[in-house]
């Protein structure tokens, strides 16, 4: 990032001036208060909070897959309890997202991502002491409680403090996302291994990593407690709107009358459904038609790398459009194609129904940056966040399950792919709903 970035970047969201609605975007964040500049510090420590709070929202989630088995015959868990936990993380993500608008608006975004991180690394460093299910159970959602607010409150952060770059930074911290779960889902065995084979060792050093990133979340939360307090100052005069700076007394738009909303929340949930599937259900479905365990592992491993530089380069090619839909039906083309090519030939072109799937799951950093572009101000961020994603959550929760029972009733693959390649056609259809160029403010009614 360039010298000229970084002082945008210090820049706080009241001093960086108004420009007219670009033809690809939502407008920059209004001018509002003439706050004092920003500590020089801050641009940067933002840059590594984001980047750190990003790697660290799926380790709990992949490094618990990885040693499943392990923890099942520690804690003595039922097959029951065992479903219910894999079923937890969309369940508390739908849940715990809903309350981030309301403590985002008494506390400030910064502040509640800060306690997310402290509650994710909380809940990875107790949940290995756990002496039952019950207990681990505990420590999970208290994990996943934090993980919930920090999936929401991210695309905020973005919008507020790089209102020009959104594509860009969504691209930085959707490209964390992957490569944390990538590096979790593959290093948590052989460091287990390395600590001594301890599974309770294994999940434990992953609470070390979100420790590090409650650290700028800290300094993050006390520079925007201070700008809140100097905005509160009524010597200080108030931009033409009068209330820009007053993140807190703006209540956004009203979601659910958006059509574009709705399409974005139903997007999230057929991407997020698809995306659980692969994570469950692909290296099964590899080793039932004759590829060795370890190649399955390695083949899931492919698909969820390719997240890694796409989760980047997509945000900033949506960023400069002026309509996503297009990106959205290339997206789910690809998964058809990988869906196909399972179903006749799975051995044959294993390796290239993989990459296609990789690409195909690249929707959640395009849905992530949508979020941002189909709102205008920071509040409309947040409320949309929130709505989209735990609605889609909520919708997503069925799918693993439902695949499951159909490969358990048709003792094979056949009728499940059917049935994942056609959740791929609405998925279409909804994201050219939600690509195309419009704002939730505008649908609701509301005024600039």
């Amino acid at each position: 990032m360039s010298d000229e970035e970084i002082q945008t970047l210090n820049r706080p969201p009241a001093a960086r001036t108004e420009s007219p609605q670009p033809a690809n975007g939502p407008t920059r964040a209004a001018s509002a208060l003439h706050a004092a500049p920003q500590p020089a510090w801050l641009g940067p420590v933002l840059l590594v909070g984001i980047v750190l709070a990003a790697l660290n929202l799926r380790p709990a989630i992949t490094s618990l897959g990885a040693l499943f088995e392990e923890t099942r015959t520690g804690l003595g868990m039922s097959g029951t309890v065992a479903g219910l936990i894999t079923s937890v993380p969309a369940l508390c993500f739908a849940v715990f997202g809903v309350t981030a608008p309301r403590l985002s608006r008494r506390f400030g975004p910064a502040a509640v991502v800060c306690a997310g991180m402290a509650a994710v690394a909380a809940g990875l460093l107790i949940r290995p002491l756990a002496s039952n299910a019950a207990g681990f159970l505990a420590a999970s959602a208290l994990t996943l409680a934090g993980i919930a607010l920090t999936n929401v409150l991210l695309p905020v952060i973005v919008k507020r403090w790089f209102p020009d770059r959104v594509g860009t930074m969504t691209g930085l911290y959707s490209m964390a996302l992957a490569a944390g779960t990538s590096l979790a889902a593959a290093a948590t065995v052989p460091m287990t291994e390395a600590l001594g084979g301890s599974w309770r060792t294994g999940l434990m050093m992953w609470g070390f990593l979100a420790l590090a990133a409650v650290l700028p979340w800290l300094a993050i939360a006390a520079a925007a407690r201070k700008e809140k307090a100097a905005a509160a100052d009524p010597a200080r005069p108030a931009g033409p709107s009068g209330r820009a700076g007053r993140a807190g007394a703006d209540t956004g738009p009203r979601v659910v009358r958006s059509r574009t909303a709705w399409a974005l929340a139903c997007y999230f949930g057929l991407q997020a459904t698809g995306a659980y599937i692969t994570m469950g259900w692909l290296p099964q479905i590899f080793r039932d038609a004759g590829v060795s365990a370890s190649t399955a592992g390695i083949l899931l491993a492919v698909t969820m790398v390719m997240g890694v530089p796409l989760a980047f380069v997509i945000p900033g090619l949506a960023g400069r459009m002026k309509n996503q839909g297009p990106i959205a039906a290339v997206l789910g083309l690809f998964g058809l194609v990988g869906y196909l090519g399972l179903y006749l030939a799975p051995v044959a072109g294993a390796w290239a129904w993989a990459l296609l799937l990789g690409v195909s799951n690249c929707a959640f950093p395009l849905v992530i940056t949508l979020i941002g572009l189909r709102t205008k101000s920071p509040a409309g961020v947040v409320k949309l966040s929130a709505f989209a994603q735990s609605t889609g959550y909520l919708i997503s929760i069925p799918g693993p399950l439902l695949i499951g029972a159909l490969y358990q009733h048709s003792g094979g693959w056949d009728l499940p792919l059917v049935v994942m390649a056609g959740l791929l056609v609405p998925q279409i259809a909804l994201g050219l709903l939600a690509g195309r160029d419009r704002t939730i403010e505008d649908e609701c009614g509301m005024r600039d």
